[in-house]
């Protein structure tokens, strides 16, 4: 009897251990399953890698966006964080210089080895990121409004492309300001080029109206002078604006000081958002619009919350424009990608964000991830008053994302 009850006292023990061991090693397993590629990833933490222009012409335009990231990061942190792991920040500044958001592209991924990237403002950067992301299979979520014509497996863009902000825009302002003739006026670089380029052809074919005058300015450029006197000439029912950073301060202040403001011409812009206002004055914005889909003045529950959530953390006149909440949105979809995925791999995370079953219920309304890299979303036109803040006066109905759009 004794050495049947040793027997089995030993056996169950035998059993605990080997339940323990087995335990352990699918514990040790499950790690290793979201750490295969070299990834900054512990059992604890996981670190991602945030990448604007902290200083330069365009800080005006990115302090936002890295605000919202930061806010993101740190509710979903209170939230249990991603698949259990604490997110940890590494932050470097892009100093709006293409080839240095390029350099530090390529150090957060080959020397700290983050999970992804939040980042990037204009397209050039945007542009000079994407060869070292691609060489080095690394995640980017993009947030500002862009050109389209282009799909990267390593890019979630979570503004808007060209057919859902630049042709949804014209045709409100065609039908609703009965809109023929029309002044291009943006920055010079990749968007606004290529955007005038789409706007010109759609103007053109679709909508029959004209172009009477097209110009680019350097960016970081104050001197709009010459550029204002044109379009004082050509009396055009639209100004188009593509104008980006710190410029629109300049430009905004000389337009009102010529006599041109929105009780007598119709200005549309694609590139000022409550950052930029806050910058260039309400004064200087009030009666002109923005083709935008947020505006901080979006009346819902889950706005109202996050406003207050942004402005607790960053201040209370802490500006929070379009390209701010797109950019509160990166965090919020990486963490759904890389829990459906079960892991951090990139090439799983990517395929669960092709999976067209993502969706973020966003500041700006519910948004979809579509298996293109791009939202299904809505345009918004915001006419600017003199506290800085935007009038939503229309909202469109949902907008496939198509950033190939044919004839274009």
């Amino acid at each position: 009897m004794k050495s049947s009850f040793v027997f089995s006292k030993w056996r169950n023990l035998m059993t605990v251990a080997m339940g323990i061991t087995m335990a352990t090693n699918m514990s040790i397993a499950a790690a290793a399953s979201v750490n295969t590629t070299g990834l900054a990833v512990t059992d604890k933490t996981v670190t991602v890698g945030i990448l604007h222009s902290l200083t330069g012409t365009m800080a005006i335009s990115e302090t936002g966006a890295q605000q919202a990231e930061k806010l993101a990061i740190k509710q979903i942190n209170e939230s249990g964080g991603v698949l259990g792991r604490q997110i940890k920040i590494i932050q470097e500044d892009g100093a709006s210089d293409w080839p240095t958001f390029a350099e530090k592209a390529k150090k957060l991924l080959e020397n700290d080895h983050v999970a992804a990237i939040m980042g990037c403002w204009t397209s050039a950067s945007r542009k000079a990121v994407l060869p070292v992301l691609e060489r080095d299979n690394g995640l980017l979520y993009y947030p500002t409004f862009y050109e389209g014509l282009e799909q990267s497996k390593n890019v979630i863009y979570t503004g808007q492309e060209a057919t859902q902000q630049v042709f949804a825009g014209l045709d409100w302002v065609a039908k609703n300001k009965k809109a023929k003739t029309f002044y291009l006026i943006g920055s010079d670089y990749i968007w606004p080029r290529t955007t005038m380029k789409l706007a010109r052809k759609y103007i053109e074919t679709v909508l029959h109206g004209k172009i009477v005058g097209e110009e680019y300015a350097a960016l970081g450029s104050t001197q709009f002078g010459s550029t204002i006197n044109k379009i004082r000439l050509k009396k055009p029912d639209v100004i188009y604006g593509a104008v980006v950073g710190g410029s629109n301060v300049a430009f905004f202040k000389q337009l009102k000081a010529a006599g041109i403001t929105g009780k007598k011409q119709t200005l549309l812009t694609l590139a000022v958002t409550e950052d930029e206002a806050q910058g260039i004055g309400g004064e200087n914005l009030e009666g002109f619009y923005s083709a935008m889909k947020y505006f901080q003045s979006l009346d819902t529950p889950v706005n109202k919350k996050f406003v207050a959530e942004f402005k607790k953390m960053w201040g209370k006149d802490a500006p929070i424009g379009d390209v701010t909440q797109a950019a509160y949105l990166g965090p919020w979809l990486w963490k759904a990608a890389v829990e459906k995925a079960g892991s951090f791999d990139t090439d799983k995370v990517v395929k669960a964000e092709e999976s067209g079953t993502i969706t973020f219920e966003a500041p700006e309304g519910k948004v979809y991830l579509e298996p293109n890299h791009h939202l299904k979303t809505r345009l918004r036109i915001g006419k600017w008053r003199k506290d800085g803040q935007a009038d939503i006066v229309y909202t469109s109905d949902y907008i496939m994302p198509n950033p190939f759009p044919k004839g274009y």
